[in-house]
């Protein structure tokens, strides 16, 4: 394998690296097979590391590339298309929720962004319920769901785990849903997230806020964090291939 040397490109040397490593990623490597390491593909593109990271990033945020604990960086297959606003007006944990309940708490501790979405005072206790949601056996996001115990008391004689994960969301379904809103953002993968998906902390994720809306007020508020590098989120139903709903 000879030095390619990069032209002079008037965008930034890690965009233009980025471009033709992407077409190598095509023309010489297969899915799930594993790159070079970062001292040969500098070498070869005649770059500086740092050069070579930013486009190695870059490529990983696009979902090109996967970093994998104990392997390096492989090829990703193309991204699994996930429906995150399905026709059906419900409430999470319906029937065809695609999601599965892990554990259930009540905290009065949430963070800050949560808090004001639900309106809820300083310290007024919120059940929170994790999630996760899986496709071909590989983990592709985790979720909470804020849940203000005021709009569903009665859970104290409950423990924790799934069976009170269960029960929250159950009791949920008999709230009448006014709506839901819903927004989308990139982030960075937390330490408890990046665990959950098998992915490194830092590494790019897509975080789908939706507040839930019932009798005029905010009664739930769910934070999905969905893998970047893996999932294609997709509006409505207008795809043609399979797609996971929920």
């Amino acid at each position: 394998m000879g030095t390619t040397q990069l032209e002079t490109a008037p965008e930034p040397k890690y965009w233009h690296l980025k471009t033709v490593l992407s077409e190598a990623l095509d023309s010489e490597f297969s899915v799930g097979e594993i790159l070079p390491n970062e001292r040969d593909l500098a070498a070869r593109f005649g770059v500086a590391r740092a050069t070579l990271r930013q486009a190695l990033e870059q490529l990983e945020l696009e979902g090109r590339l996967q970093r994998r604990r104990g392997v390096g960086t492989t090829v990703a297959p193309p991204r699994v298309g996930v429906a995150v606003d399905p026709a059906r007006h419900t409430w999470p944990g319906a029937a065809g929720d695609d999601w599965q309940p892990v554990d259930a708490v009540e905290t009065d501790t949430v963070p800050a962004a949560v808090a004001r979405l639900l309106e809820t005072a300083p310290g007024a206790p919120v059940h929170v319920v994790r999630r996760n949601r899986v496709s071909v056996g590989r983990p592709v996001a985790a979720e909470l769901l804020y849940v203000p115990s005021e709009v569903l008391p009665g859970f104290a004689e409950l423990t924790t785990g799934p069976a009170r994960a269960g029960a929250v969301l159950a009791e949920l379904q008999t709230l009448e849903l006014d709506g839901h809103d819903r927004t989308v953002e990139l982030g960075s993968a937390r330490a408890e997230d990046a665990r959950l998906l098998d992915r490194l902390p830092g590494a790019p994720v897509l975080v789908v806020t939706t507040r839930y809306v019932s009798a005029g007020r905010t009664a739930a508020v769910a934070v999905s964090t969905y893998r970047a590098d893996t999932c294609r989120l997709t509006f409505g139903e207008s795809e043609t291939e399979p797609l996971l709903a929920g």
